[in-house]
């Protein structure tokens, strides 16, 4: 079995498993914090920052984690589930979601306790300072943000340049110059990406703090009237997802093309929640206390997979377009929905699908900057970050024209080994977490607006924040 197999191989069961579990865990350790602290989730989200203007809000830092969580995989990662393992595929992608959403929770708790500041105020951190100052491991950390730097800047970014120009495959245009569409696609999503990512983190911000809420509002809109123009073939299509679902002996009979197996690895691909990546937004934000960015984020886990994917997988069930695997990707979304809204259905999904890869591309390279912070132990430069942002953008270009197959397997493959590292360490240092939440609820309680000091959770570690002479500690 070569390296590039046996990756593979640890992208089925093993992945699965470990989400599963991980997941489970830290839902019972945190009593279900997915639906207890559901309304409190969405009061933290409009809170401002702490400190200054400057700072980014916690709705900010949920902008950047939603920018890349809602991308093409939210269309195209739905598609493909359904038409290679079944309308089940639905029902799984809902348990990583809830599952997901106490993972995310943890690492972006523990993102925003161990984050470093930066020379001019701001904060920054992820997954790598925990494993480093928590773990005490620098070579664990450096794998990791080499890793993440791979996940997004190759697997993830090839695969959103590859599904953006494989959803306008069924227009004339594309047709008639087959051939040479792919590269023309990939140059200009390439161009306008390095164009916007020219003007460093601030502008990432502001653009998608603006699309991602307009563009998703209005694709649940569109799903919520192809349900009400389908009415009748709702009952049928719940029914067709649930009995898929547990039809076990389909699932056990081919594991790795199953509705449960496509479930939890596109979900997982949507989502991303456990693999790490948040967390180095949720570092950002300026809040009184770590509790609200994991809450935070685990909100965002919930817009992705159980609305804007469930968007995707209704309206393209009820139209009673039967999914195969000829129509996997793009051809299943635009065939459902020209059945149900005529030729208007696949231009929509066109549009949604270049706002909602220009949008990841953008959160993508937001990771990316802040992994080669932490390797280069201070902010890279101007000059360092142009470079990376031009071969990046060349990496988006070359992934318009590589094949489907390829493109899947290298995302597979990277958010895989991102889990495999995350998902461990905060199993092991998931009692501060645990712990931290306990401290917010109790000041809750108390009728205050809870503020972290990291001695009383027993971080005996040192740390830019919470501290007692910490600025964030001020009263609110």
């Amino acid at each position: 079995m070569s390296m590039y197999q046996f990756l593979l191989y640890l992208t089925g069961w093993p992945l699965a498993l470990l989400l599963f579990c991980g997941g489970v865990y830290f839902t019972v350790r945190l009593r279900f914090p997915q639906f207890r602290l559901f309304g409190e989730s969405i009061r933290v989200v409009s809170e401002k920052p702490v400190s200054t203007d400057a700072s980014i809000s916690s709705f900010g830092a949920l902008m950047i984690s939603t920018a890349s969580r809602v991308g093409t995989g939210n269309i195209i990662g739905v598609s493909n589930a359904i038409c290679v393992g079944g309308p089940g595929a639905v029902f799984w992608m809902w348990v990583t979601a809830i599952l997901g959403g106490a993972s995310a929770f943890v690492e972006s708790t523990l993102a925003q306790i161990y984050k470093k500041r930066a020379p001019d105020g701001t904060s920054y951190g992820g997954p790598a300072y925990y494993i480093e100052q928590a773990l005490h491991s620098r070579v664990l950390a450096i794998v990791f943000s080499i890793a993440l730097i791979a996940c997004y800047g190759v697997g993830y970014n090839m695969l959103a340049s590859y599904n953006l120009q494989s959803a306008f495959s069924g227009f004339a245009f594309y047709q008639n110059h087959k051939a040479a569409m792919p590269a023309i696609f990939g140059f200009v999503v390439a161009a306008v990406t390095l164009y916007c990512l020219i003007g460093g983190g601030k502008r990432i911000v502001k653009v998608t703090e603006i699309l991602v809420p307009g563009m998703g509002v209005l694709y649940v809109l569109l799903a919520l009237m192809a349900l009400i123009l389908n009415v009748g073939n709702i009952p049928a299509m719940l029914g067709m997802i649930f009995a898929d679902a547990f039809n076990f002996r389909a699932i056990f009979g081919g594991f790795m093309g199953s509705c449960l197996m496509l479930g939890f690895k596109r979900g997982l691909y949507s989502n991303e929640a456990g693999i790490g990546s948040a967390p180095n937004a949720a570092a950002a934000a300026d809040v009184s206390h770590p509790v609200k960015q994991g809450l935070v984020q685990m909100l965002s886990v919930f817009i992705d997979t159980l609305l804007l994917c469930t968007a995707t997988a209704f309206m393209a069930l009820c139209s009673g377009v039967v999914p195969s695997e000829d129509l996997a990707g793009a051809p299943f979304i635009q065939r459902s929905l020209s059945a149900t809204f005529g030729g208007a259905g696949p231009v929509f999904i066109a549009v949604a699908m270049l706002l909602f890869a220009f949008t990841t591309l953008l959160g993508n390279f937001y990771y990316i900057e802040n992994c080669f912070a932490y390797l280069l132990r201070r902010v890279p430069s101007q000059r360092f970050m142009n470079t990376v942002r031009v071969i990046g953008s060349a990496l988006i270009f070359i992934g318009a024209i590589i094949e489907m197959g390829l493109a899947w397997n290298i995302a597979d493959i990277c958010q895989c080994v991102l889990a495999l590292i995350n998902i461990p360490v905060c199993v092991i240092l998931g009692g501060v977490a645990f712990r931290s939440l306990d401290d917010y609820m109790e000041q809750k309680h108390a009728g205050k607006n809870p503020v972290f000091r990291a001695k009383d959770v027993g971080v005996t570690q040192p740390t830019d924040y919470w501290r007692s002479d910490s600025p964030t500690l001020r009263k609110p």
